[in-house]
């Protein structure tokens, strides 16, 4: 049987996985993001999953934070997740998380992260810009969206209408 907190991190890693082929609709914002990270020193698969497990972490705390159950992740708004990125230290993405993850990329991701989160020095820095790419996408989305207020479930639901279901 699977755990509300369990069923609570799946959703949060797939709003990770979607997120960039999402804001990706327009091809030119893959190739700056590819720019960026290069400018940056950062592998760009690496970096771009780090993007992915950023957004998921985002997520989560909010979640955490509002002591969400899974069943209402789909309410938590874009803008909420977006501030929570670059408004928490590393560490504190971390809080929280699921001893095991179903997934074993989520497990190898979040170890990624972990690592880079507490090594300092130039990987915090790499954190930060990171950061500022998730807060950015989810503001791309949320600029896109007809909605005053876009919500993880409308990103879900354009997902599904772009068939990025993975």
């Amino acid at each position: 049987m699977t755990s509300d907190h369990d069923k609570m991190w799946r959703r949060c890693a797939h709003l990770g996985r979607v997120l960039l082929p999402l804001v990706d609709q327009e091809p030119w914002r893959q190739a700056r993001r590819h720019e960026n990270l290069r400018a940056w020193g950062i592998d760009t698969a690496l970096g771009e999953r780090l993007v992915e497990t950023f957004a998921a972490l985002a997520a989560h705390a909010v979640a955490v934070d509002a002591s969400a159950p899974a069943a209402e992740f789909d309410t938590l708004t874009l803008s909420a997740v977006a501030d929570t990125a670059t408004g928490k230290r590393d560490f504190e993405l971390l809080a929280g998380l699921p001893d095991t993850f179903a997934d074993e990329r989520d497990e190898m991701a979040v170890k990624v992260f972990r690592l880079y989160a507490y090594k300092g020095d130039q990987t915090s820095l790499q954190l930060f810009r990171l950061s500022t790419e998730v807060r950015h996408a989810l503001n791309v989305l949320a600029q896109r969206s007809p909605l005053p207020f876009p919500t993880c479930g409308d990103i879900f639901r354009q997902a599904a209408e772009a068939d990025l279901s993975r």
